[in-house]
């Protein structure tokens, strides 16, 4: 993976972070034409955040992770499911076999690789007419207590940035040649959390970790800080699921 980062590091906590919105991952699968029983390939799985739900939908999942500890929450998350596979392997070699998969999908992990390369792999494992989706789950800014913590972050860190991941996906998926124009899809939610465990769940985030670097651990602090200065064992987290879906550009018939 081009920019591949070890998350062996972020892997004991990752496990706490939110799921994705429910409502945006029922038009991901709208979209791309899914049904019960369809082969798909979570790639960057991670620890299971979107594999699981691919699951729940009543799919097969072939589950690709490059990090073994990530992996193995993922595995663990999965355990009850018959209808997984974990494999090692990156977006831009997968290690799939060509042309065996109705959807592909990306889970917060797009941004960390070759794009071209992992969209060139992608229309590799697809088969005719299958589609690749890519999505990240981010805190709405605007909300009162993010904008705070957004604050202290550039107070430690003050060129942070959240780079490419949440930008606009259409112009390198177009500029690939090999899908047909993306639709981008969202959905928001409030997310009502125990304050202990979403200010843990900071600990595995590895964009403001790679950033921050010795100020890590200080901003993890402050964020708890700030939120238990709000005296409530619960917090309430406003998030946003973006979605862009991509058909592979010759569909000619669905199977």
């Amino acid at each position: 993976m081009g920019n591949f980062y070890d998350y062996a590091p972020y892997a004991p906590t990752y496990a706490a972070r939110p799921d994705y919105v429910p409502e945006a991952l029922r038009a991901l699968l709208r979209v791309a034409d899914v049904t019960p029983g369809d082969l798909v390939c979570d790639v960057g799985a991670g620890a299971g955040h979107l594999t699981e739900p691919l699951l729940q939908y009543g799919l097969r999942v072939h589950a690709v992770e490059p990090t073994r500890a990530m992996r193995a929450e993922g595995e663990a998350r999965t355990a009850d499911y018959d209808e997984v596979t974990w494999h090692s392997g990156t977006g831009e070699e997968s290690g799939r076999p060509p042309g065996s998969y109705r959807l592909v999908t990306f889970g917060s992990c797009f941004d960390l690789m070759d794009r071209p390369a992992a969209l060139a792999e992608t229309a590799r494992i697809l088969g005719q007419g299958g589609s690749f989706a890519c999505l990240w789950n981010h805190r709405d800014l605007d909300d009162p207590l993010q904008a705070r913590i957004e604050a202290l972050i550039h107070e430690h860190v003050p060129g942070y940035g959240y780079g490419i991941r949440r930008s606009d996906q259409r112009p390198v998926i177009e500029e690939s040649g090999l899908f047909e124009p993306p639709v981008h899809l969202s959905a928001r939610r409030v997310v009502r959390l125990r304050a202990d465990a979403w200010c843990d769940a900071w600990a595995s985030h590895a964009t403001l970790g790679r950033q921050a670097g010795t100020h890590f651990r200080d901003i993890v602090a402050g964020i708890r800080e700030l939120v238990n200065d709000a005296g409530d064992a619960f917090v309430d987290v406003p998030y946003v699921t973006r979605v862009w879906v991509a058909r592979t550009a010759d569909r000619a018939g669905r199977r």
